[in-house]
């Protein structure tokens, strides 16, 4: 769930949002210190600590802020993935996170060290489960060759889909797929036709799509109003 983190009422109502979405049952939700560099997990913090029993807080570690023309920069280093996720662990005021995913895999960090930080976390019990993103098949095998591998976050939706092949050895192994902007080009003329023959809106067919699509399939759709939040848990 990405909300605006920017002082003022943007950040009221979407504190108003996370409460509503933990009101409406939604059991997992999705942020990272790139959202906001740190402010959205701050916020979900501010919005839903003490934490509902049951449900799910997950973010991510590997992008870092820096200096270059994109503004972010890969780092998977060990120490560095430690750091961050202790960083992380204060902002949303939690002893241990139930799911942290590596952002992206850092080029420059051999994967087996970098899944390997994150086992070691686990080991340590500052992390539950560990999950990926944006990763192919390869390099999904070569990780759950170094510690568990509990999900796999990667852009897929009915018009994105290159990445059938994760998402079948995902299916395989168990591990839950969690599909990122995954009501893109929801305006097509296809989608709208079906939702109006069904009586639904554009999102919620492309989010049924996907839950009908595999047993594996966990659709993390991002929401800033209230009134969206209820549309997309009503698929």
């Amino acid at each position: 769930m990405r909300l605006p983190t920017a002082p003022g009422p943007e950040r009221e109502r979407a504190v108003g949002v996370a409460r509503r979405a933990a009101e409406l049952g939604v059991t997992l939700v999705d942020t990272a210190y790139m959202y906001g560099w740190g402010a959205n997990e701050e916020l979900l913090a501010d919005a839903l600590h003490p934490y509902a029993e049951g449900l799910l807080i997950a973010t991510k570690v590997g992008i870092v802020r820096s200096g270059g023309p994109e503004g972010w920069a890969h780092d998977g280093r060990p120490e560095s993935l430690r750091r961050q996720t202790e960083q992380a662990l204060r902002r949303l005021r939690l002893d241990r996170i139930e799911l942290l995913q590596l952002h992206r895999l850092d080029p420059a960090v051999p994967v087996a060290e970098q899944v390997g930080a994150l086992g070691e976390l686990r080991a340590a019990g500052l992390v539950r489960r560990i999950g990926l993103s944006e990763v192919t098949a390869e390099q999904l095998a070569e990780a759950r060759r170094t510690a568990p591998v509990a999900s796999v976050q990667n852009r897929y939706g009915l018009f994105s889909r290159e990445h059938e092949r994760v998402l079948d050895a995902c299916e395989a192994a168990d591990i839950a797929f969690l599909p990122w902007r995954p009501v893109a080009a929801w305006d097509s003329a296809g989608v709208t036709a079906v939702a109006a023959e069904s009586g639904a809106t554009p999102q919620q067919v492309l989010l049924a799509w996907l839950l009908a699509r595999s047993p594996v399939m966990l659709p993390i759709p991002g929401t800033a109003s209230a009134a969206h939040l209820e549309e997309n848990v009503a698929a």
